[in-house]
């Protein structure tokens, strides 16, 4: 249990609701079990009675056995609308105390999730993050709540029980307690088997949701090329997999009425036999014996639930040590600088260096560059040169190995991350739109924003011709991750999003990739305005000779290989003015593929 001493914090956050609902289990637990001395002592009373009957009196001795039966009744109705009304409150207190504790946990892994860098998404599966947010704070939430509830209820029932029988008997009571913990550790057995074997259950799910969720990701490709017969298959066999193991568990699970009935039935039949010779010594009488009895079936849930505590602490403490496993990761982003704004946009690159933590490729060698505040500077090179690797640095997704990266002279680690990426607009080369309206997700960067704002930076994007076109305009809801829009339109969005932040350093990383040439001009046209007065950076494997920038860096294996203007670059006939030749070859045929 030592992993789960960590939500000692959440215990006492909630303690005034937990104590209340520990007194509420006490206190229930002493109603429901001193209803059986009252039993007794109406058995006993009825037999006095019996004894001391008059002759020729049978009125008056039924008068005094409804008075005796009629106090019982009263009383004992009394005790168990008390317990009743206890025991639903214990739950609406120690249940409610789980689900508020679950609900912390959530909020707090979740923070952390935002916390972490980009890094920490790479190397772990998005399934192993969902199932600690979910699965494993479900069966945190289960120890707080059942288990201790049960075990709340266990220790009082148990104490309360006993001190009642071994006021009456001692060794009787030793006699009928000791078929019971035989039960709570057979139960605690098949627990501990169904544990394991739910374990191997549940990867086999992760595994069957991955496939499907794989799928419905990639249904465009399957389709395409006309695996949906391959992936049935894959799928029916996972399928059938997770059906046999679901099967053997219910198997298992199925002993425990059994076992239940036997063992408790057995404890009850020892209790008989042994009290019918104490009875016999006159020990004891009959409506002890009967109380002993009913004591002992009282007990027997508490104590089979000891088996169930068991298993679910067991549970609780292998799922909050996976939970503390991500809560106690630091990012290495540290968060420590001020909330500055950027005065200019200058923008500096010193001797920066990069490797990927997650793969351990390089990206970046000894990276050099100045670019002047409200400049527009364009980045070229192939596929994997390095290119967008400096778009995550100068959003600070990463901080490099090597070297510094400076905004109008001052290191970016001194800016505080979040009010230093409000300033930069930033789209990615690859685009993710949220399930949500076309308006929103436009604005989705900006503080406050109105339809009039989101039209205009719509337009700038040359999308808001093919948005007014949509059944419901700007009120649109993309479905997810935007799969009802072409990759084309999503990069418009994207791209429309960024201009609605204003920023003062603008990064466009890849994102006319999926657009024609025609739409290519009319953004490349806009652009010219948007980029006035701002710093902007445009990352391309594609040339637009048709803008103007005022530099132009030529990537190659992680290193700078040339830069200038595209007319002194055109002239050192090298890499860039391959890539030039290359996509005018490409223009040349798709014009003559037309005519």
């Amino acid at each position: 249990m030592k992993h789960l001493f960590t939500l000692k914090k959440y215990f006492y956050r909630h303690r005034f609701l937990l104590a209340l609902g520990m007194a509420f289990t006490i206190t229930a637990n002493f109603f429901k079990v001193y209803s059986i001395p009252l039993i007794e002592q109406v058995i006993n009373n009825i037999k006095t009675a019996l004894a001391n009957r008059p002759n020729n009196q049978e009125s008056l001795f039924k008068s005094e056995v409804y008075e005796i039966l009629t106090i019982f009744l009263i009383f004992y109705l009394g005790f168990s609308i008390l317990s009743g009304l206890l025991t639903f409150m214990m739950r609406q207190t120690i249940i409610v105390v789980s689900r508020k504790i679950e609900y912390d946990l959530k909020k707090e892994i979740f923070a952390q999730y935002q916390r972490l860098d980009l890094a920490f998404f790479k190397q772990n599966k998005t399934g192993d993050l969902m199932s600690r947010i979910t699965e494993d704070v479900s069966r945190v939430r289960e120890f707080a709540g059942p288990a201790l509830m049960y075990s709340v209820n266990l220790i009082s029932m148990i104490f309360i029980c006993t001190h009642l029988m071994y006021s009456q008997h001692k060794m009787l009571t030793i006699i009928a307690l000791i078929p019971l913990p035989i039960l709570s550790i057979v139960i605690y057995l098949i627990e501990d088997y169904i544990n394991k074997n739910a374990k191997i259950l549940q990867e086999k799910l992760s595994k069957l949701t991955s496939i499907a969720q794989e799928v419905y990701s990639g249904i465009r490709v399957v389709k395409g090329f006309v695996q949906e017969k391959t992936f049935y298959k894959i799928f029916d066999d996972e399928a059938n997999a997770y059906k046999a193991q679901a099967i053997k568990i219910a198997r298992i699970d199925s002993f425990y009425s059994i076992i239940w009935t036997g063992i408790i039935s057995l404890s009850t039949i020892v209790t008989v036999y042994y009290s019918n010779k104490f009875l016999i010594k006159d020990e004891i009488n009959a409506a002890q014996i009967i109380s002993f009895v009913m004591y002992v079936n009282l007990l027997s849930f508490p104590i089979t639930a000891l088996g169930w505590v068991a298993t679910m602490t067991q549970r609780g403490d292998a799922s909050i040590q996976r939970i503390n496993e991500f809560l106690q990761i630091k990012s290495t982003l540290q968060n420590s600088g001020a909330a500055i704004s950027i005065p200019a946009g200058r923008i500096q690159f010193e001797g920066v260096s990069f490797t990927y933590p997650e793969t351990g490729i390089k990206a970046l060698d000894n990276v050099s560059f100045d670019i002047p505040a409200g400049q527009s500077w364009a980045i070229v090179g192939k596929t994997g040169c390095g290119k967008s690797t400096l778009a995550e640095l100068m959003m600070r997704l990463y901080d490099p190995n090597k070297g510094k990266i400076l905004i109008d002279g001052q290191a970016i680690a001194q800016f505080e991350i979040g009010q230093y990426r409000q300033q930069i607009g930033y789209v990615p080369q690859d685009v993710f739109l949220f399930s949500d309206t076309v308006a929103n997700n436009i604005g989705f960067g900006a503080k406050e924003y109105n339809l009039n704002a989101i039209k205009n930076a719509a337009e700038k994007a040359s999308i808001s011709h093919e948005i007014e076109g949509f059944p419901n305009q700007y009120e649109t809801v993309v479905c997810e991750r935007g799969v009802t829009l072409s990759g084309g339109q999503k990069q418009r969005i994207s791209i429309a999003r960024a201009f609605m932040i204003e920023p003062k350093i603008l990064i466009l990383d890849d994102c006319l990739s999926a657009v024609d040439v025609t739409t290519e001009q009319r953004i490349v046209q806009n652009l010219k305005d948007v980029f006035e007065n701002k710093t902007t950076i445009t990352i391309t494997h594609r040339i637009f000779s048709n803008f103007q920038f005022d530099n132009i860096l030529v990537m190659k294996d992680g290193a700078i290989a040339e830069q200038g203007s595209h007319e002194a670059l055109l002239e050192l006939n090298g890499i860039y003015s391959e890539l030039y030749a290359l996509q005018e070859n490409k223009s040349s045929e798709a014009v003559n593929q037309s005519l």
